[in-house]
């Protein structure tokens, strides 16, 4: 099995191999900070294909055999790791870092999400 920093390297090569971060007409490099917001918007994207997915209960047109929601929330994170290998970020560590803070934030404990205007979701 693949960790996910290995996962988001295939992510990346994959979409550089596409071409999806090189300008088609000069064969410039797309990896700039002015990127970022289009790049951020196309995750957004597929959160709201996924969200259409379960809204409708509809499978999916590419992969019929599964839900659109699962593959949509796939294609999600093939983005994210796209994203975070063209800007050499380290998602793995950053997830275990966080998801080890959340387990001691107080916001995260029942007993404090269920006392007045705790976090209810």
């Amino acid at each position: 099995k693949m960790r996910i920093k290995e996962l988001q390297a295939v992510c990346h090569e994959n979409a550089v191999q596409a071409g999806w971060w090189t300008d088609l007409e000069t064969g410039e490099s797309l990896i700039t900070n002015r990127e970022k917001a289009g790049r951020i918007c196309l995750m957004h994207s597929e959160l709201s294909e996924a969200m259409e997915g379960a809204r409708k209960d509809s499978m999916d047109d590419k992969l019929p055999y599964r839900k659109m929601e699962e593959v949509e929330l796939a294609d999600t994170i093939i983005r994210i790791l796209d994203y975070a290998g063209a800007y050499k970020y380290d998602i793995e560590g950053a997830i275990i870092e966080k998801m080890n803070f959340n387990k001691n934030r107080p916001d995260h404990f029942i007993e404090n999400r269920k006392k007045k205007n705790g976090k209810k979701f």
